[in-house]
């Protein structure tokens, strides 16, 4: 890429993270752990052309099916702030049947229909736990800041115990500490075989769309 500053996508995953991995682009997977999370971005963003959280999320509100789209407008929670116009636009151009909403990011898993029933009274429709983070290293430096998110588990799902110790906090898979919180409370095993398969079918779908847009996520198409 020459002397082109790379674009910098946060995610709360490794496996998400492969899906927009390319050159011009450094990958950032905070892993539920957040404190390194904002001391990365500190180092990195100033290199960074701009900022794009990037990833699944919890579906806010009824009528978000798994796989769907979501362009953040707007981002709400721990951060209220807009996103970068002309960047949406161009994601929108890109990704014509997906929907253009705010997001809604506290840091926070949203487990239960109730507590996604909460945000979503912020006139959120998805929520993450990353994009916060990114859109506070973007502002502070005033680098164009995006949301791009799919729907991994809809605002009637109720997301089992394991869910919340499943990243290492590099974003690979915790598998001892899922296995622990299995052993502990081993009837939770029928909702996480159901909650991993309908992530799995989200992911599939995150990852088609995705090959619809092409190298940096659209930030080069802003201007188009």
């Amino acid at each position: 890429m020459g002397d082109v500053k790379p674009l910098l996508v946060v995610t709360g995953t490794r496996r998400e993270g492969a899906l927009v991995a390319a050159p011009g682009v450094t990958v950032l997977a905070g892993g539920g752990d957040h404190a390194r999370l904002a001391q990365d971005l500190a180092r990195l963003a100033p290199q960074a052309c701009g900022i794009l959280s990037f990833g699944t999320g919890g579906g806010l509100v009824t009528g978000l099916r798994l796989g769907d789209m979501v362009i953040g407008e707007s981002l709400t929670g721990a951060l209220v702030r807009e996103c970068d116009g002309a960047w949406v636009a161009a994601l929108a151009r890109i990704l014509p049947q997906a929907v253009i909403a705010p997001v809604f990011a506290n840091g926070g898993l949203l487990a239960t229909p109730a507590a996604k029933a909460s945000a979503a009274a912020s006139g959120a429709i998805i929520a993450d736990m990353e994009s916060h983070l990114a859109g506070a290293a973007a502002a502070r430096i005033a680098l164009p800041f995006a949301i791009l998110r799919g729907v991994s588990d809809t605002s009637t799902a109720s997301l089992p115990p394991a869910v919340a110790v499943a990243m290492r906090p590099d974003g690979g898979l915790a598998l001892g500490a899922v296995l622990g919180s299995l052993w502990q409370r081993p009837g939770q095993l029928p909702a996480l075989i159901r909650t991993g398969q309908e992530f799995h079918r989200a992911f599939a779908m995150v990852q088609r769309h995705m090959r619809a847009i092409g190298p940096r996520a659209g930030f080069d198409q802003r201007q188009g």
